[in-house]
């Protein structure tokens, strides 16, 4: 039988090209989309070590390119307004503190609500705490000697931290509040930043989150007054807490949390939740974070929103406390 060759009219040609997209395109978006992965800090902070330091267990595990953007500034207000505005399909994520609940507390409008605008994928840990003092302008070596300094000449000493209404800010302005003075609050876009500025002497203390200011401890550049974690850690075993020195009320702790936009469906928040416990806990992955004087410990998206839930209560009683002015 003669077989002859078919005619590709115009219309032929365009109903066949209308078929080929549908299943490469969906390929495409669930293999190969990068995906965003948004820390709500500065380059250099902690939450950015740990970001980069799991960047490439996640990618691998939801086999898709994962992108590390840093978006500081605002006490990380503009980074939860870029991930409350982005699509719920998993190409935009977020790595985020205690600094999403309280920065809110300095505003008379928020922007979002904790709770409500975004979707809780996983607590993966914590960052232990510490007030350090640049040790040329600072002569306190202990908690002491340091809350009495604070008592004769709190009004000219400045601290930093990593922003207004940050986790940072409202540890020191607990301590302030608690014996009854004012201090100078420097502010400033990031962890990074500030401790540059401690180092260089341009501020007198602050609290920071321990990995970014424990080599300059070792290195005598800044002299570490107290930990404000309830014990020791295990990377640190040399640093006191303010609680064994007398001051059980000076304890605060800042968590990590991985989140996505609200209203996520419930596979895709399970995709990425799974992939999230998986890479921190790859033992050499959970190894490095933990010798940084991190914590890990992953929580269910459940636990993860009442974590959120909670510290909403306890960071607005606190700030009703310290009276923190909304502006």
């Amino acid at each position: 039988m003669k077989h002859h060759p078919q005619k590709f009219t115009r219309r032929r040609i365009l109903a066949m090209l209308a078929c080929i997209p549908a299943l490469p395109s969906l390929a495409y978006a669930q293999f190969e989309r990068s995906t965003r992965f948004i820390v709500a800090s500065s380059a250099g902070s902690s939450i950015d070590a740990v970001a980069r330091l799991t960047q490439p267990a996640i990618s691998k595990q939801l086999n898709s390119p994962l992108v590390v953007e840093n978006i500081a500034g605002a006490g990380s207000i503009i980074a939860m307004q870029t991930l409350a505005r982005s699509a719920p399909d998993g190409s935009v994520l977020a790595f985020q503190t205690n600094n999403m609940v309280t920065a809110p507390l300095l505003m008379r409008s928020p922007p979002y609500n904790a709770v409500e605008d975004f979707t809780p994928i996983a607590m993966v840990g914590s960052i232990p705490l510490v007030l350090v003092v640049n040790s040329k302008r600072i002569d306190a070596t202990n908690a002491e000697e340091f809350i009495e300094l604070l008592k004769q000449k709190g009004g000219q000493l400045n601290f930093g931290s990593s922003g207004p209404g940050t986790t940072l800010h409202l540890a020191v302005e607990m301590i302030a509040q608690e014996i009854g003075v004012k201090l100078n609050h420097i502010p400033y876009k990031g962890v990074g930043p500030m401790v540059t500025d401690l180092v260089a002497g341009q501020i007198d203390f602050a609290v920071s989150a321990l990995p970014p200011v424990h080599g300059h401890i070792k290195s005598n550049a800044l002299r570490s007054i107290g930990l404000l974690t309830e014990q020791r850690i295990v990377a640190a075993p040399e640093i006191p807490t303010f609680a064994e020195q007398g001051f059980p009320n000076f304890i605060m702790d800042v968590w990590m949390a991985v989140l996505g936009p609200s209203k996520m469906p419930a596979e895709t928040v399970k995709k990425v939740h799974d992939a999230v416990l998986a890479s921190f806990n790859d033992p050499s992955v959970r190894n490095t974070i933990e010798k940084q004087g991190n914590i890990v410990k992953v929580s269910t998206p459940e636990e993860a929103l009442e974590k959120i839930r909670s510290d909403v209560q306890r960071y607005t009683d606190m700030a009703k406390k310290i009276n923190l002015v909304a502006h």
